[in-house]
């Protein structure tokens, strides 16, 4: 599962124009760009399309709330709901007054939804969202003349390589929201690559709700790692490649191959980890243990001694004991994290999660406080060793830039963005590096 994004929504909507809200992760923020063009594209104006998370129920409260208060500031607008909250439960939308139309995520990726939009709307049709569970399409979204070939606002670009989970680990909902795995076709993607680069964007990040499972309903099932080594070969004039986010378990040698040998794929992995405890990966039905994570961790090391692993990690799930909770927080030593996404556990309706002994509320708000202190120290750690050191960065807006290991970086003086410079680090303040150009 792709790890959500720390901002839930966009800036405030503007009159006149098609505004997308976006909740959630990155794939969402790649296909909320992908609707405001083909909405726009249609003609349509004064439209608010909000692209909904469901990973917790916080998620889904915060869309609904922020739905509420948009209808009281803009009482003319229409108001279209999409993404995985709305595909899992669209009656909950559809009965909201506030909403004018529930669109599914399947539907969501065809242009044809928003050109047909003013028609549906016309007919009152409040519902548009099939059974998700039958997708087959294999290009997962607006490939071809449709795709994206610019991401407002950002100086990287995300490439949406594959869609849907057929993988059911007990916390999680979102297989229910994105459907079986489907993998868009390797020309498909390089031909957006080639795109996004025309458009003079120099760092590409491989996305998708379970990533290291592409190609497997491709002809001949390749590999991720084919897919890695494909793009670098065909596309010499990318400068940085990234991926999302993997399951360790299932890199294949391909991909490790390219992350010792391909210095352009950059130094930075997050894992999906969830819990450094065996029973309580076991109880996650995770396909790893917390040996093969760590083996895995030492692997990459010996391949690129430099890498940067960010991890995600549930703090009390349901049976975990004090003990097994720390042998999460040993994990972020063991397997030299740097970078974490940590959350207490949200029981999902619907999930066998939900159905377990669950540990108090109280006590999963603690253990997150003490895993994010142990990843804060952690990081504060990664930050010192980086001091005096020159790196090669890309700026950002609003004066930050990204090292090579993923690393924010503040710089001395406002620099354009999607500018590659060298750095020389001259401190930090625990969160990020701070530098100057060097001349």
């Amino acid at each position: 599962m792709n790890a959500p994004d720390d901002s839930h929504a966009a800036s405030p909507p503007n009159p006149a124009v098609v505004e997308v809200l976006t909740f959630g992760c990155r794939l969402n923020a790649v296909e909320s760009e992908a609707i405001r063009r083909a909405a726009s594209a249609a003609g349509h104006d004064d439209l608010i399309v909000f692209n909904t998370c469901a990973v917790t129920a916080e998620a889904v409260r915060q869309a609904k709330q922020t739905i509420r208060r948009l209808r009281r500031e803009r009482p003319d607008a229409k108001i279209v709901v999409t993404g995985c909250a709305a595909q899992i439960e669209p009656a909950t939308f559809a009965n909201m007054p506030e909403v004018t139309q529930v669109v599914g995520n399947a539907e969501k990726a065809s242009p044809a939804t928003w050109s047909g939009l003013a028609s549906s709307l016309a007919d009152g049709e409040r519902s548009r969202v099939g059974d998700i569970m039958r997708a087959r399409v294999n290009a997962p979204f607006f490939f071809g003349t449709g795709s994206v070939d610019a991401i407002e606002g950002q100086t990287r670009a995300f490439v949406e390589v594959q869609t849907g989970c057929d993988h059911r680990c007990t916390f999680c909902i979102i297989p229910y929201g994105r459907g079986p795995s489907r993998s868009a076709a390797p020309e498909e993607v390089i031909g957006q690559i080639h795109r996004l680069l025309h458009n003079g964007y120099r760092e590409i990040v491989l996305t998708g709700v379970d990533i290291t499972s592409w190609g497997h309903d491709l002809p001949g099932e390749p590999k991720l790692g084919r897919l890695v080594k494909r793009i670098l070969q065909e596309a010499p004039e990318l400068e940085r490649l990234r991926l999302s986010s993997i399951d360790c378990i299932e890199a294949d040698d391909d991909l490790l191959d390219a992350i010792g040998a391909e210095k352009r794929f950059m130094p930075h992995l997050h894992l999906s980890l969830q819990a450094g405890d065996d029973m309580i990966l076991k109880r996650m039905k995770r396909r790893h243990s917390r040996d093969e994570a760590i083996r895995f961790c030492a692997d990459i090391r010996s391949l690129r001694p430099e890498m940067v692993f960010g991890a995600d990690i549930i703090a009390g799930f349901p049976t975990e004991t004090d003990e097994m909770f720390e042998r999460s927080l040993d994990l972020v030593e063991e397997c030299e994290l740097t970078h974490l996404h940590v959350f207490p556990f949200s029981p999902r309706a619907g999930t066998p999660a939900a159905r377990m002994p669950q540990v108090p509320r109280p006590i999963a708000k603690e253990r997150a406080a003490r895993l994010r202190a142990r990843g804060e120290a952690a990081l504060a750690a990664h930050l010192s060793g980086q001091v005096g050191k020159i790196l090669r960065v890309l700026t950002e807006r609003g004066g930050l830039a990204r090292a090579e290991d993923f690393t924010p970086l503040r710089l001395s003086r406002e620099t354009p963005h999607g500018q590659m410079l060298d750095v020389t680090v001259t401190g930090h303040d625990g969160r990020e590096l701070s530098g100057s150009v060097t001349s």
